[in-house]
């Protein structure tokens, strides 16, 4: 999916292309379109204007939603930038439930070791071979959750790495914060999915 950079989600609400938003301002925006494009307003209009004001509210409601959840901003932006997150994208994940098949994550070469004890504690746990696995996997949650908000501060520190070259105009910090927020996505997206794991063989 490619997005226009000129006529985004950021513009929609008048907002500069930052990752540290104010969320206060995008909502009382959001609210205020909203309002314009409120069923009522077109009830005596044709219904091909009617058509299009509920499909500008579709619209409208997407960009919100997606500006206003951290990670689905990040994601967003770097499509504007021309990055396409696949491993993370919800198409890729809905095509591998669809067909059955694991889809493709790449794996942090410093995590590998960790993931592969990780899955064999999964496994023994399905197989109930294993008394200590279930503990194994309890401590290996509290390890994996702990990482995900390490990563999350991470992120944050880079959004105004990128926030601060925008604001400055300066190409190579944007594009130095861009592959960091890039490889960090990736990692994130992995660490989520163990985490994912072993909340669902724990029955959390």
């Amino acid at each position: 999916m490619s997005h226009d950079a000129y006529n985004s989600y950021f513009t929609q609400f008048e907002l500069p292309q930052h990752l540290h938003i104010d969320l206060a301002a995008l909502e009382k925006s959001f609210y205020a379109q909203s309002r314009k494009l409120h069923p009522d307003r077109f009830a005596a209009k044709p219904v091909a204007e009617q058509e299009a004001a509920l499909a500008a509210s579709s619209a409208l409601n997407d960009a919100y939603r997606t500006l206003r959840d951290p990670i689905a901003r990040t994601e967003y932006l770097l499509g504007l930038e021309g990055v396409q997150l696949e491993e993370q994208s919800r198409a890729a994940t809905d095509a591998a439930k669809a067909t059955g098949t694991a889809k493709k994550q790449v794996a942090p070469p410093d995590l590998l070791e960790e993931a592969f004890e990780l899955n064999m504690a999964l496994e023994e746990l399905k197989m109930g071979d294993d008394p200590d696995a279930r503990e194994q996997l309890e401590a290996a949650r509290v390890k994996f959750t702990a990482m995900l908000a390490e990563l999350q501060q991470q992120l944050e520190a880079l959004w105004s790495r990128w926030d601060a070259a925008v604001d400055a105009n300066d190409a190579a910090a944007k594009g130095s914060a861009k592959d960091a927020m890039v490889a960090l996505l990736n990692r994130r997206s992995y660490v989520r999915n163990l985490v994912r794991d072993v909340n669902a063989a724990l029955g959390v």
